[in-house]
């Protein structure tokens, strides 16, 4: 897998969000999505901006649950959702993302012949979910210590679902943590599984299929099943941020 970000000059203002995400290859990061199902974007968010959010995990205010992964058998671990309006950095990704990400996820709803398509304004398409009464918001913080994991998932929530999502690590392997690591699996029709392995830094992103993805195959198109999780922690404590476009019921 390549990384899609391409560092620009340092230039003033270059060092906000919204320009590191405009100096993203979205050309490779469509490439490599096509390829497997997964993209990673290097130094998306500074160290600074990982330490801010992670911050906010133990201060109650700005969330709007919490959950426990084992009293649902998600797991072992944490994680909380944002409640509106959500923290500055966050509001500020979200949008910045699903701009690129659109073209993506339209054509392979065309390519799957999925009808719905996708408006290019993140607050449109949140003001369909919202309509459909998916008013919550999904963006939230994970944290996990020693022993902690999480099961192979989708995070889908309600009718309208936006076929990719993004997840940052706030925590530096190796110093922070050991063991935790990012996992997606797919499933291909009448194949076994395949899992692949997303060695992240602090700062790095992942962009990754929801629910399903195109394959192309000798027949035309067709549609793969993909989860996503993270292997036991061996050793620290591990912080990540996930950015959903779509809200919840």
């Amino acid at each position: 897998m390549t990384t899609a970000l391409k560092r620009k000059p340092d230039k003033a203002g270059d060092n906000r969000i919204g320009a590191r995400i405009a100096a993203i290859d979205w050309a490779r990061v469509a490439d490599d999505l096509d390829a497997s199902g997964v993209a990673r974007i290097e130094g998306l968010l500074t160290a600074d901006e990982c330490k801010t959010l992670a911050a906010l995990y133990d201060n109650e205010r700005g969330f709007r649950s919490t959950i426990v992964m084992a009293r649902h058998g998600f797991g072992r671990g944490e994680y909380k959702y944002f409640a509106y309006p959500l923290p500055d950095i966050v509001a500020e990704l979200r949008p910045a993302l699903y701009a690129p990400l659109v073209p993506i996820a339209n054509r392979w709803n065309e390519a799957m012949a999925i009808d719905v398509r996708y408006p290019q304004a993140h607050t449109a398409f949140i003001r369909r979910c919202h309509a459909a009464g998916q008013t919550r918001p999904t963006p939230l913080l994970l944290k996990y210590r020693a022993g902690d994991y999480n099961c192979l998932h989708q995070d889908l929530y309600g009718e309208h679902v936006f076929p990719l999502q993004v997840v940052i690590l706030l925590s530096e392997p190796g110093k922070d943590f050991t063991g935790g690591e990012f996992v997606l699996t797919e499933q291909r029709p009448r194949m076994q599984s395949r899992a692949e392995v997303v060695a992240l830094r602090s700062g790095d992103a992942a962009v990754f299929a929801v629910h399903q993805r195109p394959v192309k195959g000798t027949r035309g198109f067709y549609r793969v099943t993909m989860r996503h999780g993270v292997s036991a922690l061996r050793s620290g404590h591990r912080q990540t941020a996930g950015v959903i476009f779509h809200d919840a019921k």
